[in-house]
């Protein structure tokens, strides 16, 4: 039986060792995944509070994108990893020892504005190293070293509430700790690529063919966000499932992902990227517009594969089509509003659909998913071909 990862071999060493400290950062994350949980059971907080400390994490996360990777490409990503793990990391040790909301709030900003400054500045990283032709299989190691830290942090952050909350941010905050080691000891120092002096952390936005591609990708986001919103609600409230069949259901996305991404990232390598795009898009919405007409484990668990495998081909395809688009020494602008996109996303489409399934139910919702990745899709097909940076 051939090796399903074989087809990283050849990646740069420095590839590696990102790869390396992403999955101890990632192996450690439970602490945002429990957050609200937190402050309502353990600080004895109403459900608006722990909303407002949710809202409070995105709007640091919305805002360190572009700033973050603007400053990649000014001092280098490596200083931007290290002090975002490092500052990431005592913020989240912090936070328990917060008693208040006037300190309670901050911390929280902070903790996701330091944090969050970590994925623009590793995507800058990956973009500007993957060899010719293989950018796609460089964001597919990235997304494999994610998807395994997450197949353990958020299992272990739940053994860990059972015994104490105060716990997870203590561990989620000495992984970060771990994680800025192995930046510090291996990753080598590399100066900043040369880019232009004065430009502001958004002047990647007069670059039609990158506008044209985040408006492209939203809608799919939006839909693709459900995974953290609508979903898991539809299924325990108008389902009836229990927090394990929806956990097991998790649990086979991210097991699909570490067994067939980086196989799938491989087949697709030659075909061009506004075709893997449109066709990861769709998949996507397939997934979630077929939720519409299923209501059993077998069924939900065939959507669920439908919809992973609309988000192995495209995400990292997205990844690569960003970097791709980035004029050398901008990489980092534009991985910061690659994932400006995603922050917005993660803020809006789980809101969005929520709100949808209250008021209109499961097929209104279902339907209206289809309809943002459908356009999302075609929009995709419309897109230009990247230059290699």
């Amino acid at each position: 039986m051939r090796h399903p990862w074989r087809g990283l071999a050849g990646l740069p060493r420095e590839l590696w060792i990102l790869a390396a400290a992403t999955f101890v950062n990632r192996a450690g994350t439970m602490a945002l995944p429990f957050l609200a949980l937190y402050l309502t059971r353990e600080r004895g907080l109403s459900a608006g509070a722990a909303s407002i400390a949710l809202f409070t994490y995105g709007l640091g996360a919305l805002l360190t994108g572009p700033l973050s990777g603007r400053l990649s490409d000014g001092i280098g990503p490596r200083p931007i990893l290290l002090g975002s793990l490092l500052l990431g990391g005592s913020l989240m040790m912090a936070l328990p020892l917060a008693d208040s909301a006037a300190l309670r709030l901050p911390i929280v900003f902070l903790w996701a504005f330091t944090g969050e400054a970590f994925r623009p500045a590793s995507m800058a990283i990956v973009g500007s190293l993957a060899p010719p032709g293989r950018t796609r299989a460089a964001f597919a190691l990235h997304r494999l070293s994610v998807n395994l830290g997450l197949s353990i942090g958020p299992l272990t952050g739940g053994l860990l509430a059972a015994v104490s909350f105060p716990a997870l941010f203590v561990v989620d905050g000495l992984t970060a700790l771990a994680a800025a080691g192995v930046i510090l000891l291996f990753f080598p120092v590399r100066p900043p690529a040369p880019g232009p002096v004065r430009r502001g952390v958004l002047a990647g936005l007069r670059d039609r063919r990158l506008v044209a591609f985040l408006l492209a990708l939203f809608p799919v986001l939006l839909c693709f966000f459900q995974l953290g919103g609508a979903l898991p609600l539809w299924m325990a409230r108008d389902l009836g499932f229990s927090e394990a069949r929806i956990g097991a259901l998790f649990t086979l996305n991210t097991a699909l992902i570490i067994l067939c991404e980086v196989p799938l990232t491989g087949l697709m390598e030659k075909v061009s990227h506004r075709r893997v795009l449109a066709l990861g898009a769709l998949l996507t919405g397939a997934g979630f517009g077929g939720l519409a007409w299923v209501h059993d484990l077998a069924g939900l668990a065939a959507m669920f594969v439908v919809w992973t495998m609309g988000e192995m081909i495209l995400l990292p395809a997205s990844n690569a089509y960003a970097a791709e688009l980035a004029p050398h020494g901008r990489r980092g602008e534009y991985a910061g509003l690659y994932t400006l996109t995603f922050s917005l996303g993660f803020s809006l489409g789980p809101a969005l659909g929520v709100l949808m399934l209250d008021r209109f139910g499961g097929p209104a919702i279902w339907s209206g998913a289809f309809g943002c990745a459908l356009l999302a899709a075609l929009l995709m097909l419309r897109l230009p071909p990247a230059r290699a940076g």
